[in-house]
C-alpha cells in the first residue's frame, strides 16, 4: 500500500486557487501508483477561515469543490478536508470535515470531534461535534479518519483542555490497521518533537501506524510548518517531510524502512518559519516590497535579513534616519549590512525637522519639553517619514520591535510602532541575538560591531536600553516564564532568584503596556504565546498588578 500526505500551502478563501493545488496533486499521486491520497484540515478553504466560515456562499462554494475534485479520485482512497453544513441539528450550523472519496465516489465525511477553543483556536464559535468513530474499508485495511485535535486529547500534552470523549480510545475498541490525521497545526518554537509525541501515543494505544498531513504556509499571524510525519505501530517515527515548503510524503507500508532520527533544529526553523511569514504575508496579500527604518542596531539588522531571504534584496529598501543623537557608527554599520545584502539604503536626516518641531511645541507649551516629548518626537518623525517612503512607492513596512520591548512598553505609539507586518514581535532580544548569529553561522552578515555594541534607542546622548529596561539575561526568561508557561510570580521568584516585588513590578509594566500591543501592527506568531494572536487580556483590570 502505498500513501501520499499532500503537505500544501492554502490560501485562505482561495477556492479556485486551492482546487488546482489539490487536483495537481491527485494527477501526480495517480501517475505514480499512490492507493491513498491525504490532504491537511480545510485545504479547500484554507485554515483558519475563521468569520469568513460565516458567509453561507464561501460554504456552498466549497461543498461545489468536492464535485470538482470527485472524478480525480478515481482508483484511489482520498481524504480532503472541508467545512460544510451540518446535516443534523447540532449546536451550529458547519462542521470541520474531511470528506472520503473512494474509487471516484464521495463515500462520507469525517465530523471533527474535538473542538479546541484555547490559545489560537475558536473552532466551537463556528462547529458542531462529529461522532469519534470513522473507518473505511480500502484494500483490505481499515482505515481511521481523524482530524487534528481528536489525537491530541489522547496524549495529555494540552493543559487547557478536558473533553468529554477521547476518540483515540473509541478507535481502540475498533481495531483500526491505520489511522489518518489531516492536520492545521501551527508553528511554533519547538513544535515538531510535540507533535510526534501526539502520534506516537495513539499509534501506541492503537498498535497501528500514524499518518499525520500538515497543512504549510503562513495565514496572517500563524505559520504553519509541515512537518507532516509517518509513526509505525510502536510509535517510532519512521518518515517526516521537510519544513517550510510544500512537499509529498510519500508513505510505502510494506516496505521495510527504519525509524529516523528525531531532530528538532529550533533556531533553523525558527528563522524560517519568521521568513515563511513574511513571505507568504507579502505573497498572498499581493505585496511585493519592503520598507525598513535601518538604524544600525541588532533588531533592524535581522528584519533586514529575514525580509531579504523572503523577498530577494531587490524588493528591499532601507532607510537611515539620525538625528543629532545617533552615532557615526551606527550609520557605518547600517551601510556595511545593507552593502552585505546588496539592498539599497537610503539616508534622510530627521534633525531639521526635529528641530522645527522643538521650537514649534517649545513656543506653544511655553516651557522646557520633558524629555520623554524630545524622546518621541524622534521616533514619531522616522515613522512619519517611513510611513511616506511606503505611501510613495508603494511598500510595505516592516516593524522591528522585537517581544522583549513589546512586553515593557518600551515602544513609542505612532513612532517605532508604525508598520504593516511585525516581524519579530513574538521574538526575545536574547533570541533575536541567537537569530543573528544562525545568519552569520557561514559568513558573517550582520557586521560583529552590531552584535557587540549595547542596545540603544539613541534618542538622548549616551543612552543605552539598559538604562530603561533590566538587563535582558535577567528580563527574558521571566518573561517567558509569565507570558508563555503561566508560572506565579512566587514559581518565578524562587527558580529566578529575584526578589518578589522586581517580579511583580515587571508584571504590572507588562499589563500597564497592554494598550500600546492593542494598537501594534500584527506580528508573526512564533512561540506558543504571541501578542497578537492567542493571548485575550484586558486593557482595563487590576489583576496583573496583584497576581
Amino acid at each position: 500500500m502505498k500513501l501520499l500526505a499532500a503537505q500544501v500551502n492554502p490560501t485562505i478563501g482561495d477556492l479556485e486557487g486551492n482546487e488546482r493545488k489539490i487536483l495537481d496533486i491527485l494527477r501526480r499521486a495517480k501517475g505514480s501508483g499512490a492507493d491513498i491520497v491525504l490532504f491537511p484540515e480545510l485545504a479547500v478553504t484554507g485554515y483558519p477561515p475563521e468569520d469568513l466560515l460565516l458567509d453561507g456562499a464561501m460554504i456552498e462554494a466549497a461543498e461545489r469543490q468536492l464535485e470538482v475534485i470527485r472524478p480525480e479520485t478515481k482508483g484511489m482512497l482520498v481524504v480532503v478536508g472541508v467545512p460544510r453544513r451540518c446535516p443534523w441539528k447540532g449546536e451550529k450550523f458547519l462542521c470541520n470535515s474531511a470528506a472520503v472519496f473512494r474509487g471516484g465516489e464521495l463515500i462520507g465525511f469525517k465530523d471533527k470531534t474535538l473542538l479546541p477553543t484555547y490559545d489560537v483556536f475558536d473552532e466551537k464559535r463556528y462547529f458542531s461535534e462529529g461522532a469519534p468513530v470513522f473507518l473505511v474499508e480500502h484494500l483490505g485495511w481499515r482505515i481511521a479518519v481523524t482530524i487534528c485535535e481528536d489525537l491530541w486529547q489522547h496524549s495529555n500534552l494540552v493543559g487547557y483542555t478536558r473533553y468529554g470523549v477521547d476518540p483515540v480510545m473509541a478507535l481502540k475498541e475498533e481495531r483500526p490497521d491505520l489511522v489518518l490525521n489531516l492536520s492545521a497545526s501551527p508553528y511554533y518554537f519547538k513544535r515538531k518533537e510535540t507533535r510526534w509525541l501526539v502520534c506516537s501515543a495513539a499509534a501506541k494505544t492503537l498498535e497501528c501506524p500514524v499518518v499525520l498531513c500538515n497543512q504549510v504556509g503562513a495565514n496572517d499571524q500563524l505559520v504553519f510548518d509541515g512537518h507532516s510525519l509517518y509513526c509505525n505501530q510502536k510509535g517510532e517515527l519512521v518518515q517526516s517531510a521537510r519544513g517550510f515548503v510544500e512537499e509529498d510524503l510519500v508513505v510505502e507500508f510494506d516496505a521495510h524502512v527504519c525509524p529516523c532520527v528525531r531532530e528538532e533544529n529550533g533556531i533553523q526553523d525558527l528563522y524560517r518559519a519568521l521568513v515563511l511569514g513574511v513571505k507568504d504575508y507579502f505573497g498572498k496579500q499581493g505585496f511585493s516590497h519592503a520598507v525598513i527604518g535601518l538604524s544600525g542596531g541588532v533588531d533592524s539588522a535581522l528584519t533586514a535579513c529575514i525580509a531579504c531571504d523572503a523577498l530577494g534584496a531587490s524588493k528591499v529598501k532601507a532607510i537611515a534616519l539620525p538625528s543629532r543623537y545617533s552615532s557615526l557608527e551606527s550609520y557605518a554599520d547600517a551601510a556595511c549590512l545593507a552593502d552585505r545584502l546588496g539592498i539599497e539604503l537610503k539616508k534622510v536626516d530627521i534633525d531639521g525637522l526635529f528641530q522645527e518641531y522643538l521650537d514649534q511645541l517649545s513656543s506653544a507649551f511655553q516651557r522646557p519639553l520633558t524629555s520623554l516629548v524630545v524622546e518621541n518626537l524622534q521616533a514619531r518623525i522616522r515613522g512619519m517619514i517611513l510611513m511616506a517612503f511606503s505611501n510613495q512607492e508603494g511598500s510595505l513596512l516592516l516593524n522591528t520591535s522585537n517581544k522583549s520591548e513589546m512586553a515593557m512598553g518600551y515602544t513609542t505609539l505612532y513612532g517605532d510602532l508604525c508598520g504593516g507586518l511585525s516581524v519579530l514581535s513574538d521574538v526575545t532580544k536574547l533570541r533575536v541575538y541567537e537569530l543573528c548569529h544562525f545568519v552569520n553561522r557561514k559568513e558573517e552578515i550582520i557586521p560583529k560591531a552590531i552584535l557587540q555594541k549595547a542596545p540603544s534607542a539613541e534618542l538622548r546622548p549616551n543612552q543605552t536600553d539598559q538604562d530603561t529596561l533590566p538587563p535582558f539575561d535577567v528580563l527574558d526568561p521571566i518573561l517567558e516564564d509569565y507570558l508563555e508557561k503561566g508560572r506565579s510570580l512566587e514559581e518565578i521568584s524562587t527558580e529566578r532568584n529575584v526578589s518578589f516585588s522586581f517580579v511583580q513590578g515587571l508584571t504590572r509594566q507588562i499589563h500597564l503596556a497592554e494598550y500600546k500591543r492593542r494598537q501594534a501592527p500584527m506580528g508573526i506568531r512564533v512561540t506558543q504565546k504571541a501578542f497578537t494572536k492567542g493571548r485575550v487580556v484586558p486593557i482595563v483590570q487590576k489583576w496583573g498588578e496583584k497576581k
